[in-house]
């Protein structure tokens, strides 16, 4: 029994969903448009306020789909009332960043600053704490693609075990190790 398929998706004010005969739904919002295909035998069905998928049996990939289409059509509502943020802190000596334009430049030990161009709908914001690490937000309206563009900037410098430095999540743990023993 899929518990989170069959919580209903409450809709906010001033935000509509409109389900097409193919099954794609276009969800728009005061912070823009969301448009995805879902899977045919799923049913999406809006009335009051709330948004429910309904699934036709008990088949276990029906069982599967009725929690991943409710799943993506929550984020797809929240997305386009709220927006969605992650948090990037950069930890090391000389590793900064900032925004010029639209675009992302990090310093981060290189011989060159890597530059990132946002993807459409995607913006970047980056703010030095009085800690001392810079913190970057990647904002958007798509989850998806708000986790895609933090995790390649992640990847660009990953925390190394030793010391911390590098691209790490805000809030992530990153294991430390002891180096090399026995020194005198």
């Amino acid at each position: 029994m899929s518990r989170i398929g069959r919580k209903p998706i409450p809709v906010p004010q001033g935000v509509t969903i409109t389900v097409m005969p193919d099954n794609t739904v276009i969800v728009k919002g005061p912070k823009g448009e969301l448009k995805r295909q879902f899977n045919p035998d799923m049913r999406i069905v809006v009335e009051d306020g709330v948004a429910r998928v309904e699934r036709p049996t008990d088949r276990r990939d029906h069982k599967a789909l009725h929690g991943l289409t409710r799943a993506l059509l929550a984020n797809m509502v929240q997305g386009v009332s709220q927006g969605f943020t992650k948090e990037l802190e950069i930890i090391g000596v000389g590793y900064r960043a900032e925004v010029q334009g639209k675009n992302l430049v990090l310093n981060v030990g290189y011989s060159h600053p890597v530059i990132f161009e946002p993807p459409e709908g995607i913006t970047f914001t980056a703010e030095r704490t009085p800690a001392g690490t810079t913190v970057i937000a990647v904002k958007g309206i798509d989850k998806e693609l708000v986790g895609e563009i933090a995790a390649r900037i992640r990847r660009v410098r990953p925390p190394e075990p030793y010391h911390g430095k590098g691209i790490r999540y805000r809030g992530e743990y990153v294991p430390q190790k002891a180096g090399k023993a026995g020194r005198k």
